[in-house]
């Protein structure tokens, strides 16, 4: 897929920690219950830590226990993209950064309402922006 932030490896590697590098660029996962939004509960955005393309609300973000970031939606701008991950031999869905094909992390269907649905997001993989105060 073409996105509208396309980088080399080595320009990434510039750019990203190398832990962020290891896992938007390689497919990586933090270990849980380590990642610095896992317990975040401040009121902002989320937004991919490579291109700062927004993802998430607070509002949509939820303690799931799992020792992730979780959200049970996306921004609707966000789009984050869908695809079929057969790796560690399970089959998941991987979500990816819409705008520079990050890697995020993957989507189950165990999460609260409105959609049930439990996006598992690698802190690495994101950038918080705390909502300005009028």
């Amino acid at each position: 897929m073409n996105y509208k932030v396309n980088k080399s490896n080595e320009e990434w590697k510039k750019e990203l920690t190398p832990e962020q590098f290891r896992v938007l660029r390689e497919a990586g996962t933090e270990r849980p219950f380590t990642g610095e939004y896992d317990k975040h509960d401040d009121i902002g955005t989320y937004s991919c830590a490579a291109c700062d393309f927004e993802l998430f609300s607070s509002e949509q973000k939820f303690n799931s226990g799992c020792g992730w970031p979780s959200f049970w939606g996306e921004l609707e701008s966000a789009t984050i993209e869908q695809k079929k991950d057969t790796s560690h031999f399970m089959t998941r869905i991987e979500l990816l950064c819409s705008n520079c094909g990050g890697h995020l992390g993957h989507i189950f269907n165990d999460g609260p309402p409105p959609s049930g649905k439990r996006y598992c997001i690698n802190s690495a993989s994101l950038k918080f922006n705390a909502e300005k105060e009028e």
